[in-house]
């Protein structure tokens, strides 16, 4: 599971574009860790770029080595070669979300899991749709993986990353293949 890291208002942020088989992702980081790891053509983009820019100043493309460690940690998911993360994680949210935050951490690559599931592992039966708003708030895609939660019938549920990208991912991490993006959209 990744580690989080507080988070405080005077950090530099640094951004990078990290390209994936799904598409490009931009990722975020300080000193701290990684606060946002994101798909750019997410709709919340930009409104989770002002969160985060609110929360710990302002955000500059440069090179940073917790951004290096993403792009190397992501390459190696893509590639087959990596099932959990390892990176240092800036997370803010309610007390609620960072629980269910935690919680989607300790969902084991290859497998799922619900939002009511969820709930009630936080004992807090009949909240799954508060899991799912706290489950869309979540800004680490892939990393902290919310596209490991589905509907209780074992449905694909809403991705910020598009219902394709979540499609692929899933399949990925059960089969360990690679597998042709554009052949699902």
């Amino acid at each position: 599971m990744a580690a989080p890291a507080t988070p405080s208002s005077s950090l530099e942020l640094s951004a990078h574009e990290i390209a994936t088989p799904l598409g490009a992702m931009i990722a975020v980081a300080s000193d701290r860790g990684l606060a946002l790891c994101e798909f750019v053509d997410r709709p919340m983009l930009p409104t989770q770029m002002r969160r985060i820019g609110s929360l710990f100043g302002a955000v500059v493309p440069r090179e940073h080595l917790v951004l290096e460690q993403t792009q190397r940690e992501l390459d190696e998911y893509f590639s087959g070669k990596r099932e959990t993360f390892t990176l240092p994680l800036v997370l803010d949210g309610s007390t609620f979300q960072m629980s269910v935050w935690r919680e989607l951490q300790k969902i084991p690559f290859g497998s799922t899991t619900s939002y009511d599931a969820i709930a009630t592992r936080l004992q807090r039966p009949g909240a799954a749709r508060a899991v799912g708003r706290a489950n869309g708030d979540n800004r680490i895609a892939i990393i902290v993986p919310c596209h490991r939660v589905i509907n209780a019938d074992g449905s694909l549920s809403g991705y910020g990353g598009g219902k394709p990208r979540k499609r692929w991912l899933l399949d990925h991490e059960r089969r360990g293949e690679q597998l042709a993006f554009d052949a699902l959209q």
